[in-house]
């Protein structure tokens, strides 16, 4: 069990308010004060900086913080491994960016669930920033992600590669053109993902290579769902790069086509991440590893 001062301050990490984390735990806002100030003398550090009413964490604050919840999330699963004793049932909390969980994991998950009927699997589909977020504060367990991650304090292994391909209506004439540049495809409307999407981070590194922006674009509209992009790609509202798995159907069906471009394909891969050091890593990688071989039927 976590010690209730290793609790006030997850709380107050989570408020940056001392006010309202007492509010959080029914306790005095003087209670709140005397375990961070408990937890600053155990540790020797100044965890919270003081600007105004709020609070802000310092950086010996965030690295305890970043334990904390790692502590926290374990407590969880060990409670729920406890239960899962008596019960047989067995939980998990996955998190899966947009592309993954519509083009990539859901067969594999279905198969999954019907082979083992008494473990319960709640999928959260988000951006991948939010889920590297879910996964440092516990709220999942392990994900599926695109785009780029600090590495640090995660355990990662690869899923797969996908290209991101650039895609324009049918008849239009880029796709009749042949290696194209990105340079030359600035004076069209770009369709992209929100931020925090990693198809948008894999496109943005590629165009900061060439020293370029999504805003280089003569026109940008931010789109956060696949569906919709491809709709307005389809009907020449723009164009757009989306993962090959995302838009393989629709460029055979010749509902989309295909831009040609110069050089190396814009690839990344697809990364399975969880909490390094988890007490119940080889879970999750039981559980990755049952989800790649299923995906393979």
């Amino acid at each position: 069990m976590l010690d209730p001062r290793t609790q006030t301050f997850l709380s107050a990490c989570r408020t940056l308010n001392y006010t309202r984390t007492a509010e959080e735990l029914s306790i005095t806002q003087p209670a709140v004060s005397q375990h961070i100030a408990w937890l600053e003398r155990s540790y020797g550090a100044r965890l919270f900086a003081r600007e105004g009413k709020r609070v802000r964490l310092t950086p010996a604050g965030e690295l305890l913080r970043r334990v904390a919840e790692r502590m926290a999330h374990d407590e969880r699963l060990a409670r729920e491994a406890i239960d899962a004793l008596a019960s047989g049932e067995e939980r998990l909390s996955f998190g899966v960016t947009l592309t993954v969980g519509e083009h990539l994991i859901a067969r594999p998950l279905a198969r999954y669930l019907h082979a083992h009927p008494r473990h319960d699997v709640r999928v959260e589909q988000a951006g991948t920033e939010a889920l590297l977020e879910g996964l440092r504060s516990g709220r999942i367990d392990c994900a599926l992600i695109e785009g780029y991650f600090d590495k640090r304090d995660l355990a990662w292994r690869e899923f797969c590669t996908l290209e991101l391909v650039g895609v324009c209506a049918p008849g239009s004439a880029l796709a009749e053109r042949g290696g194209l540049e990105l340079e030359e495809l600035l004076d069209q409307h770009l369709i992209v993902r929100e931020p925090g999407s990693g198809t948008r981070a894999v496109l943005e590194h590629a165009l900061a290579e060439r020293n370029l922006t999504v805003e280089s674009f003569a026109r940008m509209t931010e789109v956060s769902s696949l569906n919709i992009i491809k709709e307005f790609v389809a009907a020449g509202v723009g164009v757009s790069f989306l993962y090959d798995a995302a838009v393989g159907a629709e460029l055979q069906a010749g509902e989309l086509a295909r831009i040609a471009l110069a050089g190396a394909p814009l690839s990344h891969a697809i990364t399975f991440v969880h909490a390094k050091g988890s007490a119940f890593s080889q879970r999750f990688e039981r559980f990755f590893d049952e989800l790649t071989e299923l995906s393979r039927v």
